[in-house]
C-alpha cells in the first residue's frame, strides 16, 4: 500500500496518473461499516481492474470546526492504526489529506472538482451518510449533481448487526461504558491501544502482583474505569494480563487515572519498550479496600476470572 499526503491546493505531481475506484470517509476505527464501504469499492475495482484507493484525513474535522470541544479527540483509531488495518483490506492507494481551514474552505463543487476529479476518480463510492461539506447542502443526494457525470457514484447503505446500526459514536459509547464485546462485535476485531512502559510506585511488586505501568500514545480512546482481561504485545509476542484503569483509590485518592497491566507468567523488565494493548472483557469496577489484605485477595480472583476467560476464547487465538 502506498501512503500519499494530499494538502491544499492538490499537487497533481504527486498524483498517480491513472484512474481509480475511490472509497471515501474518516474511518475512524475502520469498523465492519467502514469495511464494508472498502469492500464493495474493492469489488468494483478488481472487476475494473483498477487501482483501489481510500482518502481520509489526517484529524478529525471536529478538531478544526469546534477546538474547544474537541482539543484531544478520542480516536478508535490514531492514524498509524488506522495506516496499519487499511493496509489489510487491500488498499492500493491511501490518501491522507491535511484537514486544514483552506481545504475547509472549498465549496462543495470545488472539492467534487480538485478532490474526486483531480484524483481520477473513475468511480467514487461512500456510505449513505458521508457528506463533503455542511451536511445538508454536500451529501450523497447532492454528489450527482456536482460529479456532473464525469464518475460512477455508489452509495453504500446503513450496516447493521443485530438489527443495530454501526457506528463510531455507538462504538465509541460502548468502550466508555466498558462494553468491550459489543465494541469488539461493531469494530470486528479487538480494540487495541498502543502505548509505552513507565516507571509507577512499583506498589504491585511488593504486593505479588507486578505490573506494567503504561502511558498511552496521545488521542486514543481509554476504556472505562475498571479492570479488564486483556492481551499485550511486547517484543513482538502477544501476553495474557489483567489491566487496571483508576486512581490507586485504596491507597490514595488521586486525579490521575493509572493504566496498569499486570502480566501472567511473566517476569521481564519491559520498561520503556513499546506496547499493544487489546482490550476485550471488563471484569470488575474499580474498589476501594480497607486494607491491604482484601487487596491481594481481589487481585488473585483477577488473575483467576482471567485465566478463565482466555480459556473458553483458546479458540480465538
Amino acid at each position: 500500500m502506498e501512503i500519499i499526503q494530499l494538502t491544499y491546493p492538490l499537487n497533481r505531481a504527486h498524483i498517480p496518473n491513472q484512474s481509480i475506484v475511490l472509497a471515501l470517509g474518516f474511518f475512524d476505527g475502520v469498523h465492519l461499516a467502514h469495511q464494508r464501504v472498502i469492500r464493495v469499492a474493492l469489488d468494483k475495482a478488481r472487476s475494473l481492474q483498477l487501482p483501489l484507493a481510500v482518502m481520509t484525513f489526517n484529524q478529525h474535522p471536529s478538531q478544526l470546526h469546534h477546538p474547544e470541544a474537541n482539543r484531544a479527540y478520542p480516536y478508535l483509531s490514531t492514524l498509524t492504526r488506522k495506516i496499519e488495518l487499511m493496509a489489510q483490506y487491500g488498499v492500493d492507494y491511501l490518501y491522507i489529506t491535511d484537514y486544514n481551514a483552506e481545504f475547509a474552505a472549498q465549496t462543495p463543487q470545488q472539492f467534487v472538482d480538485e478532490y474526486l476529479v483531480g484524483l481520477h476518480a473513475q468511480v467514487v463510492v461512500a456510505g449513505f451518510d458521508y457528506t463533503y461539506g455542511i451536511p445538508t447542502l454536500a451529501n450523497m443526494t447532492t454528489l450527482p449533481m456536482h460529479s456532473q457525470g464525469r464518475f460512477e457514484i455508489i452509495e453504500v447503505p446503513e450496516y447493521t448487526q443485530f438489527n443495530e446500526k454501526i457506528s463510531s459514536s455507538i462504538i465509541r459509547q460502548a468502550i466508555l461504558a466498558g462494553e468491550m464485546e459489543r465494541a469488539n462485535s461493531d469494530l470486528g476485531y479487538i480494540y487495541t491501544t498502543t502505548g509505552t512502559v513507565i516507571h509507577g510506585q512499583k506498589r504491585g511488586r511488593t504486593l505479588g502482583f507486578p505490573t506494567a505501568n503504561l502511558a498511552l500514545d496521545p488521542g486514543q480512546l481509554t476504556p472505562a474505569i475498571g479492570v479488564y482481561a486483556v492481551r499485550l504485545q511486547v517484543g513482538g509476542q502477544w501476553y495474557l494480563g489483567a489491566a487496571s484503569i483508576g486512581y490507586n483509590v485504596t491507597f490514595t485518592d488521586r486525579t490521575q487515572v493509572h493504566i496498569e497491566v499486570h502480566l501472567l507468567d511473566f517476569s521481564e523488565d519491559i520498561y520503556g519498550q513499546s506496547v499493544k494493548v487489546e482490550w476485550h472483557h471488563y471484569l470488575r469496577g474499580e474498589i476501594k479496600f480497607d486494607n491491604v489484605e482484601g487487596l491481594i485477595d481481589q487481585l488473585r480472583q483477577d488473575v483467576e476470572a482471567t485465566r478463565q476467560y482466555f480459556a473458553k476464547q483458546q479458540n480465538t487465538f
